[in-house]
């Protein structure tokens, strides 16, 4: 195979288990790591002389805890003091550190301490599949496409990036993880007959929901919502924190203190979990676990359910939200399909089920495979050698939130509206608000709002250098870029100078969970006349306060009479003056205002229209 045949793979990097495939021969398969399994476990495990992925580092994770790091999806591109963040450390046995403010994860060797980064530990992984997939293909493979959540935010996906490179790939897409899915699903023989699907991703780790639109070998993202922290681990940590709770009441023994003993009773808990998807009774039986002594008990999949069940609904919820948002009826939609070994819960399927008023659940792919198999099929395309040739498809994913910046009172201007199509390219030309401005600060939000202090602020530009001008005139242009990796960049430009700032978004602070989302969309909604009315209130205030400094720039062009010039001249003042100092919450007022200030300007302008005078355009 020569260089050029080499294929590219995809990859699915999961919170729990992560999954190669490669598209070859024709069609995209699944690889099996070294020890034949075709999903590898998300583990990582430090020991003196080696580190250790996948199954075995999972296997010794009991006896060697501190040194055994998992979940570390869960971490990248995230703050250290992130409230999820801190929730997830008080549950895992390893020991996340603050560095600068972002999570490292501390490891002791040989009596010294080593610190990683989520990215290295994800890196770790990455090289790992990167290696079973070589031994696939017979060659060193250098090209992939990595799978992420639908919502994981810039940071996150720049991280994700960068845990590639450290892996020695070149990362050619970060595909979400249900387009990917939707990939794998447009191509299998049971989706002829499908005109709208919903994929429904429900993983170790992370939650997403998609309506695609299939239609003439185009795959188009209608719809997404999600929550970047909801899966089986959640559902793992109820669990243990009822266990927690059983082992106080019978030994009066808090086992959180002990964290070789927590990780054993975490395993067990996840392995109860999956038992009670296929039956209504599991034991859990621990030798030695606290102080010598065993520890064995029951739980049933109805205390199970009920110990999950509000984040059960908080799914349903999602998938209720991504409908509407496609402006699609449940009725509409032909399929449903599963993606994510969580979605075995029959709890899950029921509820599902029952909101589509019981429409059959599509087990056609597997879902464990899915992700991976769909980014293959991308990586094939992107590709396009003559031994990764695949049947053309066409594949539109879109923004999920709306991006603009901020203008004028406060308002939301919005460059790119959500849902718009990735690539997505938008620009806008703004200018000064006072006379003689020497700067801009540019600042960047998401968010549905009209008022950008109800959205989320992403980052800041600042134009310097302005050359000294009346308010409105210098001319700046905004564009925003958001790449097929839903990466956004800003890119500001002063015409008169050329100057240009850049900006890539990588925030460590700021960006929206899932949840958090959801809350924004549905206060818009409930908002939204509010919203409306202090638009149009601002909006009459700039209109005034515009027209007030276009008479004061006119005037001193007109040989008029110092009555008259006085008089327009305070009578703007005065106007400007009072919008500063009071608060006007009347839009009928503003605009009653504006009409008789124009009636006053235009009649003693009228007096003077023979006068030759032009007005600078804004």
């Amino acid at each position: 195979m020569t260089e050029k045949e080499i294929p590219a793979i995809g990859i699915d990097l999961g919170t729990t288990n992560s999954c190669v495939a490669i598209y070859i021969n024709g069609r995209a398969e699944i690889i099996a790591n070294d020890v034949g399994e075709r999903t590898t476990p998300s583990y990582v495990g430090f020991k003196e002389e080696e580190i250790v992925v996948g199954k075995t580092a999972k296997l010794q994770a009991h006896r060697n805890y501190g040194n055994t790091i998992f979940d570390v999806k869960r971490l990248i591109g995230k703050r250290y003091n992130d409230k999820i963040v801190q929730e997830d450390i008080r549950n895992w046995p390893f020991t996340v550190v603050n560095k600068n403010g972002n999570p490292e994860l501390k490891i002791k060797l040989k009596n010294k301490e080593v610190f990683y980064c989520p990215e290295q530990i994800s890196a770790i992984i990455l090289n790992k599949l990167k290696e079973v997939a070589s031994n696939r293909a017979e060659a060193s493979v250098t090209k992939a496409v990595i799978t992420v959540p639908a919502y994981f935010n810039d940071s996150q996906r720049h991280a994700t990036k960068d845990a590639g490179k450290l892996a020695g790939l070149e990362v050619l897409r970060l595909l979400n993880e249900p387009t990917a899915a939707a990939i794998a699903y447009a191509l299998d023989k049971s989706s002829e007959n499908c005109k709208n699907a919903l994929i429904f991703d429900l993983g170790g780790g992370t939650f997403d929901v998609s309506i695609i639109q299939f239609e003439n070998r185009h795959v188009t993202v209608k719809a997404i919502d999600g929550d970047s922290h909801l899966g089986g681990d959640d559902f793992d940590n109820r669990l243990l924190d009822y266990f927690v709770e059983v082992i106080k009441e019978r030994f009066d023994y808090d086992i959180k203190e002990q964290r070789r003993a927590l990780a054993r009773l975490r395993s067990a808990c996840e392995n109860a979990k999956r038992m009670l998807s296929f039956q209504a009774l599991t034991q859990l039986e621990l030798d030695a676990l606290i102080d010598g002594e065993d520890f064995d008990a029951e739980i049933s999949r109805a205390k199970f359910e009920d110990l999950c069940e509000d984040l059960f609904q908080k799914a349903l919820d999602t998938v209720r939200n991504c409908v509407d948002q496609s402006g699609l009826q449940p009725n509409e939609i032909d399929d449903i399909v599963l993606v994510g070994g969580s979605t075995r819960i029959p709890r899950v399927r029921e509820l599902l089920q029952e909101f589509f008023d019981g429409k059959h659940l599509s087990n056609s792919i597997n879902p464990d495979e899915a992700v991976a198999l769909g980014a293959a099929i991308q990586a094939a395309n992107l590709c396009s050698n003559e031994c990764q040739t695949v049947e053309d498809f066409v594949l539109e994913d879109v923004v999920p939130l709306s991006l603009g910046v901020e203008t004028a009172g406060g308002l939301m201007n919005v460059i790119i509206k959500r849902n718009t199509l990735l690539p997505a390219v938008a620009t806008k030309c703004y200018t000064t608000a006072k006379d003689d401005q020497p700067s801009v600060n540019i600042k960047i939000y998401e968010g549905e709002r009209s008022l950008t202090k109800d959205n989320n602020l992403l980052g800041e530009l600042k134009v310097t250098g302005i050359l000294p001008a009346p308010a409105g005139i210098p001319r700046i242009d905004e564009t925003f870029y958001v790449d097929e990796n839903g990466i956004l960049s800003v890119t500001a430009t002063e015409r008169s100078s050329g100057k240009s700032l850049n900006l890539d978004i990588h925030l460590d602070k700021g960006r929206l969970s899932a949840e958090e989302i959801r809350r924004i969309l549905q206060e818009a909604e409930l908002s939204r006349e509010q919203d409306e009315r202090y638009w149009k209130i601002i909006e009459a205030k700039n209109e005034l306060e515009a027209y007030c400094n276009r008479m004061l720039r006119l005037i001193p062009n007109i040989n008029m009479s110092s009555p008259h010039h006085y008089y327009i001249s305070e009578k703007c003042k005065d106007i400007l003056l009072k919008m500063r100092t009071s608060k006007y919450e009347d839009e009928n007022y503003l605009l009653q205002k504006i009409e008789d200030l124009q009636v006053e300007c235009e009649a003693i302008l009228e007096l003077y229209a023979d006068q030759e005078y032009e007005e600078v355009e804004n």
